[in-house]
């Protein structure tokens, strides 16, 4: 076979320099591989650096150091902690902390969204204003700014323990935080958790039974008896079998403060509301565009029908919007849950201030625990996204798009 039967086809070859080389072709390449050569000679000279400095400092490199006592206390563990435990478990139980925040901030955030979104597109002219104005207000002041108002001019206000504010006599709100009764597990709780699941469960298989009894064949079914039944008597029925599930430890005043129950603190308190409110303005503008997105003859058309103004967002306004709602509400999730970074200011337990903070400056593994601060930051975002990812090619899948 000759030499030029060897050679690619001149196409081929035209096709393998433009996809390395784009339209500059050979210079484009010599371009890229000079690049990646200062980028690779900046990382080295960066590990390079690191390292020199640490010896210098005397500090070993690595995670050894998890596994070393913290020496500190934290003021709000979702797991048993002491100063005696590993910086791991100060990892965990900082990443619990921060997860706790943002979940709740999460649901907060869409709850109030949403229903600002609909008092701004009332018809009613004074909720309409009220709804703008929140937005308006709120929107426009920083993040940081309204943490502080929660936690210094709102939370700081209230009264000490001894003259904490009674809620019905078994909770009690002061400057140290709410204090609830605390539930104690009996020999009838997992029974009892184990038929509640049961229930919810069933409870929306009936939900999605019913709605597709609706749209594809037009049948109304009232599952409301159902659900009652099942989210009701089955945990009562344990109850009966099993005995109590729980009983509830009452906080009572002792001296300055109070003892047992459950404390909720109030650095939790002030900046679950700062992101939620805060969000909260944010999202009810992505609602409303999404809801303004869906032509208005769809409201007339339920109105046709017989449909009241709250009918018809339910079930055909809001579930067209979804699509145009769901990706920059995606965007607004992964911005709380970063946002909530901003709790080191008010002493919250969160990631960033038990473990890049108090950790770091007691081990100077800057190096490491950065790396594993960006390590779960990045992994909650990408494990949001892709949650949201698969709702949204849901609605989409379920309105045929």
């Amino acid at each position: 076979m000759s030499t030029e039967a060897r050679k690619p086809p001149p196409q081929i070859a035209l096709k393998i320099r433009r996809m390395l080389g784009g339209k500059a072709g050979w210079n484009g390449i010599a371009v890229q591989f000079a690049f990646a050569a200062i980028l690779g000679w900046i990382g080295y000279e960066i590990v390079s650096n690191a390292r020199a400095n640490l010896a210098n400092q005397h500090i070993a490199a690595g995670f050894g150091f998890l596994r070393n006592n913290a020496g500190f206390d934290v003021n709000q563990t979702l797991i048993s902690y002491t100063g005696s435990d590993t910086f791991l478990r100060v990892f965990v139980v900082g990443l619990l902390n921060t997860l706790v925040v943002s979940v709740v901030g999460i649901v907060l955030a869409t709850v109030l969204g949403f229903i600002v979104a609909l008092c701004r597109l009332s018809p009613n002219w004074l909720l309409s204003r009220v709804g703008e104005i929140y937005v308006e207000v709120i929107r426009n002041l920083p993040l940081l700014f309204q943490i502080l108002f929660w936690y210094l001019a709102v939370l700081a206000a209230l009264p000490n323990p001894r003259q904490s504010i009674s809620l019905l006599g078994i909770s009690f709100l002061s400057n140290r935080g709410l204090v609830i009764p605390s539930p104690i597990g009996g020999s009838g709780f997992v029974p009892f958790l184990a038929m509640l699941a049961l229930g919810i469960v069933a409870s929306l298989a009936l939900r999605i039974h019913a709605r597709r009894a609706l749209f594809q064949r037009g049948e109304v079914i009232r599952i409301w008896p159902y659900v009652l039944g099942l989210l009701v008597g089955l945990p009562l029925a344990t109850v009966l079998v099993f005995g109590l599930p729980f009983t509830f430890e009452l906080p009572q005043l002792k001296g300055f403060n109070f003892a047992g129950g459950a404390r909720i603190i109030p650095e939790f308190v002030a900046l679950t509301l700062a992101l939620a409110t805060y969000t909260a303005a944010f999202i009810a503008e992505i609602v409303r565009a999404g809801i303004l997105s869906v032509h208005k003859g769809q409201m007339e058309a339920g109105s046709s029908l017989g449909l009241g103004r709250g009918t018809t967002l339910r079930l055909i306004v809001v579930p067209q919007a979804m699509r145009v709602i769901v990706p920059p509400l995606t965007n607004q999730y992964l911005n709380l849950t970063k946002n909530s970074s901003l709790a080191v200011a008010i002493g919250y337990p969160d990631l960033v201030s038990v473990f890049a903070g108090t950790s770091l400056s007691q081990t100077g593994q800057a190096i490491e625990i950065i790396a594993m601060t960006m390590g779960v930051y990045l992994l909650i975002s990408l494990l949001t996204s892709a949650i949201m990812s698969v709702y949204g090619w849901r609605v989409s899948r379920s309105l045929g798009a």
